[in-house]
């Protein structure tokens, strides 16, 4: 079998960024190998002006006509073994409001305490999680691993995430974060993969806790890597933006997405190489449409 684990490392920065949902998971079906691993910056650029509402899609966000939100991220893995890698991110968000006229000021005015603004910015949550390789077995030239994830996010900046409608563009939640999840993967010969996973993350404070999952087809080829994914959130429990129970704190809503997306690696020199994505919301309830493109540099050694 081919040796994948240096034209995928380079993709695992396409996390989503949206303040309140982790679009897109942080681990993929390869190993780095022990002592190997890589570290990745990189920046992505994401708007709405359309927002996924129950029960249906409406034009326009509550106070803002769009929001933009911007990060820059950086991510590192690290193969402490053949079977275990270990992965940490960290992103820096700015998400900012375009209203009508002078809807900030008079709200501001309205309601002096309320720290009515256009936008947030800082450093978000730090993410650390360990990937286990469980199982691998050879089904003719293809092979087939199972693998485990255990992971550990929680805010690392006093970013605010108070109630109020000037709060829909707040770069997090604010909630301390425990999952796990189960991977299947099965690479082949040619370099064509397929990737499945589901797992459960409990959120502290009001923040409902969620199932999550992604499927991902792809090429790791000697000089590209190319993969597509869906990738899906469901929360347990949680409130509606306007609707009956929601009192104007975010954080508590039930946030649910369908997102697609893709992205492209190649290989520079001396263990560079440069990475291309994008994706976007097709369903969703309580989470803006947005549509994001990604651009990284990253570093495997």
């Amino acid at each position: 079998m081919r040796n994948f684990s240096a034209l995928f490392i380079g993709m695992l920065f396409l996390a989503g960024t949206a303040p309140t949902a982790q679009a897109q998971s942080l681990v993929s079906g390869f190993m780095a190998g022990k002592g190997h691993g890589s570290v990745v910056v990189s920046g992505t650029t994401e708007r709405y002006e359309t927002v996924y509402l129950a029960p249906e899609k409406i034009d326009g966000v509550p106070i803002f006509q769009e929001v933009r939100v911007n990060s820059l991220n950086f991510y590192g893995t690290y193969g402490l073994s053949d079977k275990i890698d270990a992965v940490i991110s960290l992103p820096y968000i700015q998400s900012k409001g375009r209203a009508a006229g002078t809807v900030i000021s008079d709200l501001d005015a309205l309601y002096s305490t309320a720290g009515y603004t256009n936008v947030r910015q800082g450093l978000q949550d730090i993410t650390g999680l360990l990937k286990f390789k469980t199982y691998s077995r050879e089904i003719g030239s293809s092979i087939l691993d199972l693998l485990g994830v255990v992971s550990f996010s929680t805010p690392v900046s006093d970013y605010q995430t108070n109630t109020g409608y000037g709060y829909i563009i707040a770069i997090g939640n604010r909630a301390t974060k425990y999952s796990a999840s189960g991977i299947a993967h099965l690479k082949t010969s040619s370099g064509v993969f397929a990737t499945g996973q589901v797992g459960y993350s409990l959120r502290t404070g009001q923040v409902p806790h969620a199932l999550v999952g992604e499927a991902k087809i792809g090429y790791a080829g000697p000089k590209t890597y190319l993969e597509g994914f869906a990738s899906f959130q469901e929360s347990n429990g949680g409130t509606d933006i306007s609707q009956e129970g929601f009192g104007g704190f975010f954080p508590s809503t039930r946030v649910n997405f369908i997102r697609l997306g893709g992205s492209v690696y190649r290989p520079l020199a001396q263990g560079f190489g440069v990475v291309l994505g994008a994706s976007t919301y097709v369903s969703g309830r309580n989470i803006g449409k947005s549509t994001g493109y990604s651009a990284g540099l990253s570093y495997n050694y």
